[in-house]
This record gives structure tokens, sequence and C-alpha cells, in this order.
């Protein structure tokens, strides 16, 4: 029975197909340098994930605990 390859998938970021295995640091990325580009779109909200943003609703109810706690004293 021999071992199953490897899947080759491409490269989230530049496309260019990779080995996607444990012997790959970056995997799913191709290099150090897309892992960043990647990371850079995440943190300045180029990627998103689809919905309504949790903290905005956390903000809220924060402060409703804080200004009636507030009120109390």
């Amino acid at each position: 029975m021999s071992a199953k390859a490897p899947p080759q998938v491409p490269c989230p970021t530049c496309k260019k197909l990779i080995t996607y295995s444990k012997d790959n640091t970056w995997r799913p990325f191709c290099s150090e340098r897309c892992k960043l580009i990647d990371l850079g779109e995440w943190a300045s909200e180029g990627h998103k994930i689809a919905g309504k943003p949790a903290y905005d609703e956390m903000m809220s109810e924060d402060l409703e605990r804080w200004t009636s706690s507030d009120s109390k004293h």
C-alpha cells in the first residue's frame, strides 16, 4: 500500500500551486511574504467576515452596565 501524495493547493495570496504538507512551513501560503500580505489585509480590514460585528453589541451592553452601576453610587 503506497502513501498518498500531499494535495496541491493554490496559495491564497499569489495563487501559485504549492504542496500542502507539514514540510511546507508557510502552508497554506507559499512563502512568508504571502503570509504577511494576507495578515496585512486582515489588519487593514481588506478581508472581512460577513455579518454584524459582535463588538458593537458588546460595547453597547458594557456601556449600559457601566452607566447603570455609576448611577447607583
